[in-house]
């Protein structure tokens, strides 16, 4: 097989593919096959149709259409492997020239020619990793930080008690609600509890309610948030039928060992010091992260593939039966151009780096994701395999890697200046070198006897259920 590779443009290229009759000779050995095994001749069992046969009663034109649609999808994915292409997106195939459609004489028969126009990861250079730098927020704990994550734990174990006085911003009020559209009922809900601030029903809501004692009534006009009439303007009547606040416990030693281990109002004052502490720290790594993929992005022009994004926004807005919104496909756009174009740059950037995912850190990102979507870890996994989604998930685990790998090569500081280790959250280079090397193992053991259990390699004693 021959091919050749036209760049349009930075994100698409035109392959030319040229197939000889030998190569092509298997699919139309099985188009014979499987249309033998479909037509009925007298004389003839089914599948035991001689080709001459087939010719003559399904047409030779029909074979090598079969035999075309069978193998070009292979013939694509070699050409593709030899140019190292990285497409995004599926080809455009012309098919120019298919071989005779008569059977011929040896070397006679013809080839198989054809093109495929795809739009591919485009190539951009990074800049070198020494010498970059990132600056984070410094992790300092205070005393409002620590009052905030008492005020927390203390709503926990708060109650709530019916007051005698109009609603104030933080109260907790059953409302019933009527929704009307020139003067037909819309929707109408009762009995419901709402706590004024939330923000998390109707606009206007919370201002109708301050001020509002329980059996008052008020109206207000607002954008219906969801059904059949979603986004259209209605007047809303509520009503107060209760009014509730929140008592929190006192911040004593007993309040201390009612909602944590400790004794003495101090010490659980001291651990939630630390845990802001650890909180912090966490976001400092995930600050880095967000700020070295901006200092990248500003320092190198990445071209992204139009169709790519123009497909996905399709996709967004058919969803959510919006492919009429026009503000929204901007926004949507936007976001998807900037996704899109963080991606190519964390794929660069693991290749740059020659990123390797380990079976273990596969493992841990699937259990890790099976647990957000409330699934069983192998079923999560059996689900993906069968949908090809595993590819996907390996990539998505490499660019993670890369990042973290990346930030090891690049100077962390805070605001004063000082180092900051976030070893801790993006690993170090011996604990992937160790990963590596239990993957080694693994693949040793299953080559030495396939019949080995991998998940046991992998995670020593423990099946993987129980290291989940």
């Amino acid at each position: 097989m021959k091919s050749a590779v036209e760049t349009l443009d930075p994100t698409k290229v035109k392959l030319t593919v040229e197939v000889t009759y030998d190569e092509l000779k298997p699919s139309i050995d099985h188009a014979y096959q499987h249309i033998a095994e479909q037509v009925t001749v007298p004389g003839f069992r089914k599948g035991k149709v001689p080709p001459r046969i087939i010719d003559q009663r399904v047409g030779r034109p029909a074979v090598i259409e079969h035999a075309v649609n069978e193998g070009l999808s292979g013939f694509y994915a070699e050409a593709v492997r030899e140019n190292k292409l990285r497409p995004m997106g599926q080809p455009a195939v012309e098919v120019t020239q298919v071989p005779g459609l008569v059977p011929a004489a040896a070397g006679e028969e013809g080839e198989l020619h054809f093109t495929a126009e795809v739009e591919v990861r485009p190539e951009i250079t990074l800049p070198e990793l020494d010498g970059l730098s990132v600056t984070v927020d410094d992790v300092e704990v205070s005393d409002e930080d620590v009052a905030a994550r008492l005020d927390a734990l203390r709503e926990r174990f708060g109650s709530l008690v019916g007051v005698d006085r109009p609603a104030e911003s933080g109260d907790f009020v059953v409302i019933d609600l009527t929704a009307t559209i020139d003067g037909e009922q819309i929707d109408q809900v009762s009995g419901t509890s709402y706590q004024i601030g939330s923000g998390n029903m109707l606009e206007g809501l919370d201002e109708a309610l301050v001020g509002l004692s329980s059996g008052e009534t008020t109206t207000f006009e607002t954008e219906l948030a969801g059904g059949d009439r979603k986004g259209e303007k209605a007047l809303v009547s509520v009503t107060a039928t209760g009014v509730k606040e929140r008592q929190l416990p006192e911040v004593d030693d007993e309040f201390a060992q009612l909602a944590s281990e400790f004794d003495t109002i101090d010490e659980l004052k001291a651990d939630l010091r630390e845990q802001a502490a650890r909180i912090k720290a966490s976001n400092q790594a995930v600050q880095a992260r967000d700020l070295l993929v901006e200092k990248l992005t500003a320092e190198v022009e990445i071209p992204v593939p139009a169709g790519v994004v123009e497909a996905e926004v399709h996709r967004h807005l058919e969803s959510e039966g919006r492919l009429e919104d026009d503000e929204h496909r901007t926004e949507v756009t936007e976001q998807a151009q900037t996704a899109l174009r963080n991606q190519i740059l964390l794929d660069t950037l693991a290749e740059q780096l020659d990123i390797k995912v380990s079976q273990s850190e596969l493992l841990d990102y699937l259990v890790s994701a099976s647990r957000q979507y409330g699934m069983d870890p192998n079923t999560f996994i059996t689900t993906l395999d069968q949908q090809g989604q595993i590819p996907a998930m390996v990539a998505e685990v490499a660019r993670s890697k890369a990042l973290a790998v990346a930030l090891r090569r690049v100077a962390v500081v805070d605001g004063s200046g000082a180092a900051v280790d976030l070893s801790e959250f993006i690993g170090t280079d011996e604990e992937d070198a160790a990963a590596d090397q239990a993957d080694a193992a693994a693949e040793a053991a299953v080559a030495a006897d396939p019949a080995t259990d991998v998940s046991s390699v992998a995670f020593g004693e423990d099946s993987a259920d129980e290291k989940a």
